[in-house]
């Protein structure tokens, strides 16, 4: 036994957790880059193929066409076969197809690649949330999600400045940026294997002191079943308010969030007057503002989780209170006259915005056994990413019938107050006594 002990040492330093979460991280970086080059390609592509607003608009809502039904299939999936096994597979693929990008030839060709890279990214969100679950207990999971989604839109912010540079070194060659990503995925991929495991309990570097600390204390880990040793199945959950909730609210996340990565570039280039290379800058200051909302709102709901002994209820309104603020400052950010402005207030709404963004995926292992978190936060964001095509279409739509992007912007100003009002009204947290009892203590408040 103090053979074994020696040997894991390098190994078990009471972090292995948060290595494990890094990984994920990267990943997640990877996604947000890899989804945000086809914007910052945009001036090129469209004036290469000629493309008007709206079949931009179609190309750029393929993407969730795919990415939203396989939110709910990878959920599903890592609950049945681990989130190690699932992720890879994911990574890989949507890799491969940012690759394939650059082989892009006519309307019906990008919208087919951006469908099937899609398909690729749409399961990292549901599998990250069944890994959080499954390793942290429940008093670090904001920070957990917070750090993780936080890689997302910092993950924007470096890929900016860098597929930008590419492409104006290289004299307007888009294609080399998407060929450097494609590469990186498949290193990502072979990292993400070696160090993560499935579990914490299944992880040869674990020590028994971090296993200790995940599973005991106040809001230690949830339990993967019921006190009966059963969970209901996820149908179950998927009929309960608060998940519906949660999902609409997310759904208004996502608008503004799709709005932006395929709308705001090509906005300041043609409503701002500002070229390729300012938008190096310009463009990833929110990403970068983005960021720091997701750790913060990580820190915070956490910190407020501890204090009152409610997480869920901490976190629903935390959801209620930043959508508001998004809603608000999201559309006059296509009615300033200066791109100072505009990106002042799109830091604003990403902001608020990403302080949500670990309080949807905590909320939900707040209230579900993690048996059955990968299937219902694939589900929610499933419902979530429904915008991601609606909103795309409908932003090039509008600007294609008015030649002017006030609509696009006012109308996703008003969705995402529509969801926050549902979840402040609807967003009941209790689920059936006789059904899941030992989900009471977590949905007090």
């Amino acid at each position: 036994m103090q053979q074994s002990t020696t040997r894991r040492r390098p190994f078990t330093l009471s972090h292995l957790r948060w290595i494990v979460l890094g990984a994920d991280s990267l990943l997640l970086a990877l996604s947000y880059g890899d989804r945000a080059a086809l914007g910052l390609a945009a001036p090129y592509v469209l004036k290469e193929f000629h493309f008007n607003a709206a079949l931009w608009g179609l190309i750029v809502a393929a993407f969730s066409f795919g990415y939203a039904p396989f939110c709910f299939v990878g959920g599903y999936f890592s609950d049945r076969f681990g989130p190690r096994n699932i992720m890879a597979t994911a990574v890989a693929w949507w890799s491969a197809f940012t690759a394939a990008t650059a082989a892009g030839f006519s309307f019906v060709s990008f919208l087919v690649i951006r469908l099937l890279f899609g398909f690729g990214e749409g399961p990292q969100g549901s599998v990250t949330a069944k890994l959080v679950g499954s390793w942290f207990p429940q008093r670090e999971v904001g920070l957990a999600v917070g750090i993780s989604n936080g890689a997302m839109p910092l993950g924007g912010a470096i890929a900016t400045p860098l597929i930008t540079w590419l492409i104006v070194a290289h004299g307007g060659d888009w294609r080399l940026a998407f060929l450097v990503l494609g590469a990186l995925g498949v290193a990502f991929t072979l990292l993400w294997y070696v160090v993560a495991r499935d579990s914490p309990e299944t992880h040869p570097w674990m020590s028994a002191r971090e296993l200790q600390a995940i599973n005991s204390g106040a809001l230690a880990r949830r339990p993967a079943l019921l006190t009966d040793q059963t969970a209901p199945p996820v149908a179950f959950y998927l009929r309960q308010p608060i998940v519906w909730c949660t999902a609409i609210a997310f759904f208004g996340f996502s608008w503004v969030l799709f709005t932006f990565i395929g709308w705001f570039p090509l906005y300041m280039v043609q409503a701002q007057h500002i070229d390729l290379k300012s938008i190096a800058v310009s463009a990833m200051i929110p990403w970068i503002v983005g960021t720091a909302g997701v750790l913060v709102g990580g820190i915070v709901g956490d910190a407020l989780a501890k204090r009152t002994g409610k997480p869920a209820a901490v976190r629903k309104w935390m959801i209620v209170v930043c959508l508001l603020g998004v809603g608000i400052a999201f559309a006059p950010s296509a009615m300033v006259r200066s791109a100072n402005g505009a990106v002042a207030l799109m830091s604003i709404c990403l902001f608020l915005m990403y302080l949500t963004n670990a309080q949807y995926w905590a909320l939900l292992a707040d209230v579900i056994p993690t048996s059955r978190l990968g299937g219902v936060g694939g589900f929610v964001h499933f419902v979530a990413n429904i915008a991601g095509f609606i909103a795309p279409a409908a932003t090039g739509a509008f600007v294609n019938a008015t030649h002017d992007w006030t609509m696009g912007f006012v109308v996703g100003g008003a969705v995402v107050v529509a969801s926050a009002l549902s979840m402040a009204c609807f967003g009941k947290l209790d689920i059936p006594r006789h059904e899941a009892p030992v989900l009471e203590t977590a949905l007090a408040g």
